[in-house]
């Protein structure tokens, strides 16, 4: 695992990364997938959050978000 060509040991989540995969086809794989050793985590694709959204006068959104929305 490689970020602006510096070694890592580990990325977080947010990283921007670079990785080898041996025997992974680059149509394989996906932005925002999660690479772990099998077996290591429980994959999940839903979940329930409270969210509080700042208002423009709190420094926050100024525009609505809609439907469907995804931050890049």
């Amino acid at each position: 695992v490689e970020m602006f060509r510096k070694l890592l040991d580990y990325a977080e989540a947010g990283d921007n990364i670079g990785a080898l995969l041996r025997g992974v086809a680059r149509e394989d794989i996906q932005r925002g997938q999660v690479l772990a050793a099998p077996g290591s985590i429980t994959p999940h694709t839903k979940f329930k959050a409270e969210v509080y959204v700042l208002s423009k006068d709190e420094g926050g959104r100024h525009t609505p978000f809609f439907s469907n929305y995804r931050p890049q």
